[in-house]
C-alpha cells in the first residue's frame, strides 16, 4: 500500500492529533478501515484511528480529548477522522463502549469484532505497541456471529426507514457492509470496500447503483451531481434488493 500523503504532514488532522495525544501516554495509536487496509482515497475516506490511552479516563481526560478535537473543526479532513478511546482494562470487551469522537460530535460505540479483526490482521501502527500485542484474538465463530446480528439488527431494519436511503452514505454503506459480511460468512475473511464493489455485480445488486457508487468513491475527478430525481430512484433500487438479500443472508448463516 502507498503511504498516503498526509502520514507525515503536520497539517493534517490524523498527525497532530497524534502528537496532541503523546503528553496522555498512549499505549498505542492504531489506524484502522480504509487507511490500513489499502483502500484509503484522500478526501472521501474516513480515517478511522483507535488510541490505547493508559487509564482510567477520567472527566478531566475526556474534557481534554474533547476539546482536542473540537479545536480542529474546520482543518483539512477533520470531518473524515474518526478515533475510539480505549483503556488496557477496557479493551478485552467488544460488547463494551468506548468514548469516541465521530462526524464531528463525542459518543461511545463499541470497537466491533469487524474492527477488531481488521486490527489484528493488517491495522497500520502509527504509534506504540502492535494490536497483537493488546488485543485479543478475534474467533471466527465471534466474527460470524457479530455480522449476522448488524445486518439482522441494524441494517434490514433500516431498510424498512425510506427516507434514509435518498442519502450517500446509506447507499454506500447499506451496500458495501452488506457485500462484505457475505464474504465474510462465506468464507471467512475480510474484503475492503473496492472489492465489495466488484462483490456486488455478483452478488445480483443493481448495475447503476453499484456504478454510482463507484464514480462517486473513486472517480478523478469527481463526478458531477446526479439528475435531481436520481436519489429517490436510486433509493427505491436499494431498498429493494437490500431487504430480500439480507433476509436470504440471515436465513443462510443465522
Amino acid at each position: 500500500m502507498s503511504r498516503p500523503d498526509w502520514a507525515d504532514d503536520d497539517r493534517v488532522p490524523a498527525r497532530r492529533v497524534l502528537h496532541a495525544l503523546l503528553p496522555l501516554r498512549p499505549r498505542a495509536v492504531w489506524a484502522h478501515g480504509s487507511l490500513a487496509g489499502g483502500d484509503y482515497q484522500e478526501g472521501r475516506s474516513d480515517l478511522d484511528l483507535i488510541a490505547v490511552l493508559p487509564g482510567p479516563l477520567t472527566l478531566g481526560t475526556v474534557r481534554r480529548l474533547v476539546a482536542l478535537h473540537r479545536g480542529r473543526r474546520g482543518e483539512p479532513l477533520a470531518a473524515k477522522l474518526h478515533c475510539s478511546y480505549l483503556t488496557p482494562a477496557t479493551l478485552h470487551d467488544a460488547d463494551r463502549s468506548h468514548l469516541t469522537w465521530a462526524h464531528e460530535r463525542v459518543m461511545r460505540r463499541p470497537v466491533t469484532p469487524v474492527t477488531r479483526r481488521e486490527l489484528l490482521a493488517f491495522g497500520r501502527v502509527l504509534y506504540g505497541e502492535a494490536p497483537a500485542a493488546l488485543l485479543p484474538p478475534v474467533p471466527d465463530g465471534q466474527l460470524a456471529d457479530f455480522v449476522v446480528r448488524d445486518q439482522r439488527d441494524y441494517w434490514r431494519p433500516a431498510v424498512d426507514k425510506a427516507r434514509l436511503w435518498r442519502q450517500d452514505i446509506w447507499v454506500d454503506l447499506g451496500l458495501l457492509t452488506f457485500a462484505r459480511a457475505t464474504v465474510t460468512l462465506r468464507e471467512g475473511r475480510l474484503i475492503s470496500k473496492r472489492e465489495a464493489l466488484a462483490e456486488l455485480a455478483a452478488l445480483g445488486a443493481p448495475a447503476e447503483v453499484v456504478e454510482d457508487v463507484t464514480r462517486r468513491r473513486y472517480a478523478v475527478p469527481a463526478p458531477a451531481p446526479a439528475p435531481a430525481d436520481w436519489p429517490t430512484r436510486r433509493a427505491g433500487l436499494t431498498r429493494a434488493y437490500l431487504g430480500p438479500a439480507i433476509d436470504a443472508l440471515v436465513a443462510t448463516y443465522g
